[in-house]
């Protein structure tokens, strides 16, 4: 067992020269929804939706584990607009095998994004229990949460955007939540049997099973701009969604932010979790995956250091192992129980390995630059970021800021480099916190 504090003989010790750190501003499409409701209201005037929703009907609405932005409002307004229209909406969580693999854990998780029955208005039906609602050609059974499968009708809310595991026509978004999410984490294993890298084609077939075995009435999509903010929501009929998903998932490409260098000598992640990405910190960001996945390594980053979990992620550590050093901190809370289910569910098993762990973020951050090899400490080109959702506003060390001031189109200064703001104990004041204060 590890203790609370680790006695590592580093030659020469972690007292190295750290190079100062500037906040630089990434410049992204800023385009946005500013009346979310609104748009929202507007979608449901579609006939083609409105024809879907009969008075009386029961509707189990679909709520994943993805941090969303605005997404209490969202599904507020979603379950608003079916009572206005007759119907009898609730929620089930529809998230595979997050929160630990049970009803409660994941009724837990929709509770931290704020949806929950008192918000609503509505009940949270929760359980692991699904129903074969059929067999795809190859035997491979359908599974869907047998509170869906029980209700009247079926729609599903979910982001969308590129998967951290895969690539095709539909990544993560609708048909995944359609596939796997409402499959419970049974159905989840048993689609992850197959291999990840059958998913653009699989998940596609499990979706249209569940839309013809059940009354799915539509999925509410929705498209987020590079700042983590909603940009589009659109209701896509279950009719359409095998054509109208893979142009909002270009669309969620074009959207995506990144960090506009090829090369990054240490990355330093404020805060990884599930509400984050699927994989903790996203592999479309970071440029690093699992072993088992192919995928261009753009940026390269040659060390990546996670400094905390977030708290809504409630110890899920998914993904961890894509990390070189994490703290004490990060190991003292990760609950490995919650991992593992993940990590198991996916059949990537490395998603769950522990990396070097280091007593303070000072320690992280130092070994990290210590192990950089060919480059000395005060060279290293460094990147700070709060997460790999919010990328807006970045901390770049001195050496990069030659290669920042030659691309004003991508790039604003917005302060001068200085130091790292340690504490006694070796913490960094979060980045969010320290950009403020420095601004």
């Amino acid at each position: 067992m590890i203790p609370d504090h680790i006695d590592v003989n580093v030659s020469g010790g972690l007292q190295v020269a750290l190079p100062s750190m500037a906040r630089v501003r990434q410049k992204f499409d800023p385009s946005k929804l500013d009346d979310i409701p609104g748009a929202i209201r507007a979608e449901f005037t579609k006939p083609e939706i409105r024809a879907k929703v009969k008075p009386g009907q029961v509707v189990a609405v679909g709520c994943g584990s993805r941090g969303v932005a605005n997404i209490a409002l969202i599904v507020r307004t979603v379950i608003a607009e079916l009572k206005a229209l007759g119907a009898q909406p609730f929620i089930f969580p529809c998230m595979g095998s997050h929160g630990a693999g049970t009803a409660e854990g994941q009724r837990k998780v929709l509770e931290t994004y704020g949806i929950t029955e008192e918000a609503t208005g509505v009940p949270i039906r929760a359980t692991m229990e699904t129903v074969v609602v059929g067999h795809l050609d190859d035997g491979t059974p359908v599974h869907m949460d047998r509170h869906a499968a029980e209700a009247e009708s079926i729609v599903v809310i979910n982001r969308i955007k590129p998967h951290t595991g895969f690539r095709g026509a539909t990544e993560s978004g609708l048909t995944k939540m359609l596939a796997i999410g409402i499959g419970k984490i049974i159905g989840a294993s048993t689609y992850h049997m197959h291999g990840m890298d059958s998913f653009p084609e699989l998940l596609p077939k499990i979706r249209d099973m569940n839309i013809a075995k059940r009354n799915v009435l539509f999925g509410v999509g929705i498209v987020e701009n590079a700042y983590d903010e909603t940009a589009l929501i659109e209701l896509v009929p279950a009719e359409k969604l095998a054509t109208r998903e893979p142009e909002l998932q270009v669309l969620a490409k074009k959207n995506m932010p990144q960090l506009f260098f090829d090369e990054i000598d240490v990355l330093v992640i404020d805060e990884m979790g599930k509400n984050i990405s699927g994989a903790g910190f996203d592999p479309n960001i970071v440029g690093r995956n699992r072993r088992s996945v192919k995928w261009p390594a753009k940026p390269f980053v040659k060390k990546i250091v996670v400094l905390n979990l977030t708290r809504v992620t409630h110890g899920n550590a998914t993904g961890i192992g894509a990390a070189d050093v994490i703290t004490m901190r990060i190991f003292r809370e990760l609950d490995i129980a919650s991992t593992y289910a993940n990590v198991i569910t996916s059949m990537n098993l490395d998603g769950g390995m522990i990396p070097m762990v280091m007593n303070t973020d000072h320690d992280a951050v130092a070994l990290a630059v210590k192990t950089v090899v060919r480059v000395k400490p005060e060279n290293c080109r460094i990147v700070r970021i709060r997460n790999t959702l919010h990328l807006g506003e970045i901390e770049v060390s001195e050496p990069m800021l030659a290669e920042v001031l030659r691309q004003p189109e991508r790039f604003e200064v917005v302060s001068k480099p200085a130091g790292w703001p340690f504490d006694a104990q070796g913490t960094l004041a979060p980045v969010t916190e320290h950009i403020h204060a420095a601004a």
